[in-house]
């Protein structure tokens, strides 16, 4: 475990720190980090930062958004939804918002939605469970079926609409002991409903959420004092006549180990962490002690144990089928030796199986991730202790350096003098991201840390080894649409090549359904793969390329409609890709005469606006066959086309598209700048094309009869190399812009130094492929100039680094339905970001 980065604020010389103001920090699936400081400034001028919400993505920590919230008091909850968009907030006066992107911008974001307990402090917050739970199965790694990698669990939602669809909505606890709900009706209104937990309402200092499989909510809650017992309460929420109603049952309790202990019975007084270990699992508590110089952790289940028949009922004929009465009871699983005073605790997010064979596996291969929970100490430490043994697995030193001689994770490194105090550097909150292989942390003095944590936590490994952890975590991001940035964090330059061609392996095995579903977001993972090493940057371009080719593609086909209502089962689209695969005729002319044109009529407003799409399709054809002749290396930007039949062939059809199209209207055409009047670029093109394609079908159908997947690819004949190299004296090549700038910050990670920055100053890496700062900006979707210095307002993608304009400057109906594919998400499926004019 090391230290990826810091990211601080700039000095503030009227700023005091509070201690005693609780810190809150959530991470959400797709990489945002929420986060409150302690930070006050006494200028009156100033709102509280302890009421401000700070929201980054992990790719650009500099450019945080912070959010004046509105809330009187000090935030005390943070919590995301299940798809990373929305954000709650509560406070300690009864308060909870509802946050949500506006412009589907990262740093914009807008309140519609609030509820409140006036009064009354939020202690736990928690968004309603939609149903959905997966397992990842780490005996099944080595498994060609993703379906058998990561399975379904059976699982219901807290509550259910009309066809079993799940009812957003939140719910509360409060310092008075009430449970509060808030449900989002389909209409936009909200049903709020409160009930006491128990009918004796008492305090509630702490408290945590889980969700049963059979749709129960499950709240822990204690009053703060360790002699007290820890209460467990069932949740059940419904609709009845258009209102909410909350029914409490109580549920068996616990009172802590160490207070039963004769030698620590007064040693710690105080509960200071409550957490169950996942959100899915009710039936596992963690429960944290302490006093004002040190901690204890024990760790708790929940089983079914046989009740004791009296002596008195055992002797009576036993009833066929009568089962021995039981009961459920807390029993405690394990737990940790004294401890210095735990300042923040972190549970992992990683639905990773613990069956016995599972736990088996994970223990041979040495796969860490979703094992280990996080603890934070008042020295600066953090330690990794596996969820259901406690031991130590892993030792963070903060600013503090281990003892010479020593390695993290031994015991008396663990003990050694403390460095921190209770007033030093140390953390307030922690959070780990959703693959555990990164922790958040912001300490007493407002920074914000990034942690790498190693999948094997620090345990040598063959490369191999390592290589099948990260492409099993890749696998997991791919199939559940979760960000992989964490997993970029832990790839080497030197891995780049071999995980990119495994990830195609274990995709090309898939069933073609899912092959379907996977095909654009497997692209977009290994274009930030090769974005990693300086010697795959070509390639990375080409997957930025395919992207914008895929999705061009499905607009224009999505433009064709058949002739006559009742068709066959074939869309016009379909019938097109099928005719250009079996018709291999390099005459587009004759091509054509398979197809009937009445599908492709249209009016000639959407063509005329998609006309720029249209020139990128010509320009990009042109280009990969100019360069054709310079392709020995896979060194240059288009390389990966010419092997790619699928992509070549989707090119055909696109341009046999567009001739057909110019015969209605002859505007939308792009325009080539020739050296003779008589020259037809698009036959010319066509033809050039339908040859490189035939030579890799021919490549591709020699390799399968070979069965060699990596056998080396047919290289076209000289005479197609001849003609391709005439092309630039017969058509202008244009200069395409490939790459989208990469301005975020994992490029910067390679290195085992930690990155120091600044909250507020970018720290943008130079360009790959050498574009100045005074170059022509692209709307790299759109595909038209913005010019030098655009004036317009512009967004990015937080993972790609793609530009396009805030606004269309367009607004016919066709335009609009090609700019609804990415509206709020890149077509890599980055979330967006607002930037100023002058940064586009």
């Amino acid at each position: 475990m090391d230290l990826a980065y810091v990211c601080e604020w700039e000095k503030r010389p009227k700023s005091t720190h509070r201690p005693s103001i609780p810190l809150v920090c959530s991470w959400s699936c797709r990489n945002l980090v929420a986060f409150t400081t302690d930070l006050k400034n006494q200028d009156d001028g100033d709102p509280d930062a302890s009421h401000v919400i700070h929201i980054m993505d992990t790719e650009h920590p500099w450019d945080v958004y912070s959010i004046s919230s509105g809330h009187a008091e000090v935030i005390s909850c943070l919590e995301w939804d299940q798809s990373g968009s929305r954000l709650l907030s509560a406070d300690g006066d009864g308060h909870i918002k509802c946050w949500s992107m506006a412009e589907h911008a990262v740093n914009s974001w807008e309140s519609l939605l609030s509820s409140s307990v006036e009064g009354d402090p939020v202690v736990a917050l928690s968004w309603l469970h939609n149903g959905v739970k997966l397992a990842l199965h780490v005996e099944m790694s080595g498994s060609t079926n993703f379906g058998e990698k990561f399975s379904r669990v059976k699982f219901s939602p807290s509550l259910s609409l009309f066809g079993g669809k799940p009812m957003e909505g939140w719910l509360a606890v409060t310092a008075g002991g009430l449970v509060s709900v808030s449900l989002l009706k389909p209409g936009g209104a909200l049903l709020t409903a409160s009930e006491s937990l128990c009918r004796l309402r008492g305090r509630v200092a702490l408290a945590d959420i889980a969700f049963t499989g059979g749709g129960n909510i499950v709240v822990a809650a204690a009053d703060g004092g360790a002699s007290s017992p820890v209460q467990f309460y069932k949740v059940v929420v419904s609709v009845v006549s258009e209102k909410c109603r909350i029914d409490t049952e109580l549920l068996p309790s616990l009172f802590l180990r160490c207070t039963t202990d004769p030698l620590r019975r007064d040693k710690y007084p105080a509960v200071t962490h409550l957490k169950f270990l996942t959100r899915e699992n009710s039936e596992q508590v963690l429960l944290c002690a302490s006093n004002q110089s040190g901690s204890i952790v024990e760790c708790w289940s929940l089983r079914k144990e046989g009740l004791p028949v009296n002596n008195i009922f055992q002797h009576r004929s036993p009833v066929v089928g009568e089962k021995q009465p039981t009961i459920l009871k807390w029993r405690i699983l394990t737990t940790t030796g004294d401890l210095e005073r735990v300042s923040a605790v972190a549970l992992p997010k990683l639905p990773i199986s613990i069956s016995n064979t599972d736990l088996k596996v994970a223990s041979d291969t040495k796969f860490c991730p979703g094992l280990g929970l996080a603890l934070a100490f008042h020295d600066g430490t953090i330690q990794i202790l596996h969820r259901l043994s406690l031991h130590t697995m892993g030792v963070f030193y903060g600013s503090a350096a281990a003892p010479p001689g020593q390695r993290p994770g031994e015991e008396s490194a663990v003990k050694r003098q403390r460095t921190g105090g209770a007033h030093g550097l140390h953390f307030k909150a922690l959070q780990f991201s959703w693959t555990s292989l990164a922790l958040a942390g912001v300490d007493n003095h407002g920074k914000l840390h990034m942690l790498r944590v190693s999948p094997s936590m620090g345990q040598v490994l063959e490369m191999n080894t390592t290589l099948r952890h990260l492409l099993f975590l890749l696998e997991y991001c791919m199939v559940t649409g979760y960000d992989w940035w964490d997993v970029l964090l832990h790839v080497q330059p030197g891995m780049v090549h071999n995980l990119v061609d495994k990830l195609h392996e274990e995709y090309m095995r898939q069933n073609q359904a899912l092959q379907q579903v996977l095909a654009t977001r497997i692209v977009a993972v290994k274009a930030s793969l090769c974005k990693l090493s300086t010697a795959t940057a070509a390639r990375a371009c080409d997957f930025h390329a395919k992207l914008l080719l895929i999705a061009v593609s499905s607009t224009l086909k999505s433009l064709l409609r058949p002739h006559v209502l009742n068709t066959p089962d074939k869309s016009p689209g379909e019938r097109l890709g099928e005719i250009c695969a079996k018709n291999a005729d390099s005459d587009i002319d004759k091509v054509m005469i398979n197809l009937k044109t009445e599908e492709f009529v249209l009016d000639g407003p959407p063509l005329q606006s998609l006309q720029q799409l249209i020139q990128w399709v010509g320009d990009f054809v042109l280009y990969l066959l100019a360069n054709l002749p310079n392709q020995s290396s896979t060194a240059r930007p288009g390389s990966g086309f010419m092997r790619d039949g699928a992509s070549l062939g989707m090119l055909r059809e696109m341009l046999v598209m567009i001739r057909i199209w110019g015969l209605f209207k002859p505007g939308c055409l792009p325009t080539f700048t020739a050296t003779s009047d008589s020259q037809d670029s698009l036959q010319l093109l066509f033809r050039l094309l339908t040859k490189l394609w035939l030579c890799c079908e021919e490549a591709a159908t020699a390799n399968a009869s070979i069965r060699r997947e990596d056998a080396p690819p047919q290289e076209p004949d000289e005479s197609l190399i001849d003609e391709c190299c005439l092309l630039p004296s017969q058509l202008l090549v244009p200069a395409l812009d490939w790459l989208p700038v990469n301005d975020g910050v994992m490029v910067k990670l390679q290195g085992k130094q930690p990155v120091r920055l600044r909250f507020g100053k970018s720290a943008s890496s130079p360009d790959p492929l050498g574009r100045s700062a005074g170059s022509q900006r692209t709307d790299n979707l759109r595909c038209v100039h913005m010019g030098v210095c655009p004036t317009e307002d512009s967004k990015a993608c937080t993972r790609c680094g793609c530009v396009t304009m805030l606004r269309s400057p367009n607004k016919s109906n066709a335009m609009k339905q090609w700019e609804q594919r990415w509206i709020k998400n890149c077509l890599c499926g980055g979330l967006w970001r607002l930037v100023p004019p002058t940064l586009a």
